[in-house]
């Protein structure tokens, strides 16, 4: 079984704590932190075991590079207190299965756009931005070959993910990419930070969707048309497993003529769209998740956003409403691009 690569010394000599005393779901001191953390490291229990609401952050927060996420998952498991209700996590598990016989293996020999399990979102990925970029995982009915397996981090099941994805892996090798463009960056998560962090081989070059959009942005600049839009852009938690590629947020903004919105929870400050702690079992988690999101899209509308840029499925279809009702539009970034360089996205008025 792969393991996780944790240095308790690390979490010894650490001068801050800043994976749990930044948390903004739970508020802990330093030393109540650093005796959590170590609490944690030697497989005892912990009320921040129970508390976390999975965002992620504290991945990025780390300033020792010591997966303080992936070890309070871990934990998590290893001690059953899952952080959703157990139907839940008995569904979700199934869901992710792959199923409905093998998918076509087409070498490529060459860089390759991998969908993941959102098929059904092809109509983000056309035009002159994606020409001559082959893409697998296109058939809805096999698309979990390509699942990276990873939102059951948010499940607390490590030991699906690391049943599960090596086989992911030799599906998508099979196909000889040398580089593996990740629409979601939770793959992208996946492969560049996950995968190291446990041990599992990765025969390929990932690389992040949003370094993909602008480098070929770059290339078209010439159809660019400064949009003259204020946005906002709503972080994913999966974001927190990249933070290096962050900056890619902005240098796109940049390009396309677009401003970024000043407000309180942007970048390392960002808020989850709250869609995993709707479903916690942590008592009134739904009422939680309601403020959060409320905050959340106040910030944007007290900003001045005229429209909410998203990279993530998830947090599109958890939020994108509510954030049409507020007065904003939603938009996926790579549609937001499509329309820099003079085409139109589907569904787009």
């Amino acid at each position: 079984m792969y393991e996780l690569k944790f240095n308790i010394e690390k979490c010894l000599d650490c001068p801050s704590q800043a994976c749990l005393t930044k948390c903004q779901y739970m508020n802990i001191d330093s030393k109540t932190a650093k005796n959590e953390i170590i609490k944690i490291a030697q497989g005892e229990d912990s009320f921040v075991l129970h508390n976390c609401v999975t965002c992620y952050a504290c991945e990025e927060y780390c300033p020792m590079g010591n997966h303080p996420f992936y070890l309070i998952v871990e934990r998590q498991e290893a001690l059953d207190c899952a952080p959703v209700p157990r139907p839940l996590i008995k569904r979700a598990i199934k869901l992710g299965i792959p199923f409905r016989g093998e998918p076509e293996i087409k070498p490529i020999d060459g860089p390759a756009l991998n969908m993941g399990a959102f098929s059904e979102l092809m109509p983000l990925i056309q035009g002159k931005l994606f020409e001559n970029i082959p893409v697998i995982s296109t058939d809805a009915r096999k698309m979990f070959h390509y699942f990276c397996q990873l939102m059951y981090l948010h499940y607390a099941k490590s030991s699906v993910i690391k049943e599960r994805l090596p086989g992911i892996i030799n599906t998508i090798a099979r196909h000889k990419p040398t580089q593996l463009i990740c629409f979601h960056d939770e793959c992208y998560g996946t492969y560049a930070s996950y995968c190291p962090a446990v041990g599992i081989d990765v025969p390929f070059e990932p690389v992040h969707f949003y370094e993909f959009l602008f480098e070929r942005l770059m290339e078209l600049k010439a159809l660019i048309k400064p949009m003259n839009l204020k946005v906002a852009y709503q972080r994913p938690c999966s974001s927190r497993l990249s933070p290096d590629k962050h900056l890619f947020v902005n240098r796109i903004f940049e390009l396309i003529g677009v401003e970024i919105v000043k407000r309180t929870y942007s970048d390392e400050n960002a808020l989850c769209c709250a869609g995993t702690i709707q479903g916690q079992r942590v008592e009134g988690s739904r009422k939680r998740a309601r403020e959060l999101q409320r905050k959340n899209i106040e910030d944007m509308k007290k900003a001045g956003a005229q429209i909410c840029v998203f990279n993530c499925p998830a947090c599109f279809q958890t939020l994108g409403r509510i954030v049409s009702e507020n007065g904003i539009k939603p938009i996926h970034m790579s549609d937001l691009c499509r329309l820099a360089i003079g085409e139109k996205p589907t569904g787009w008025r």
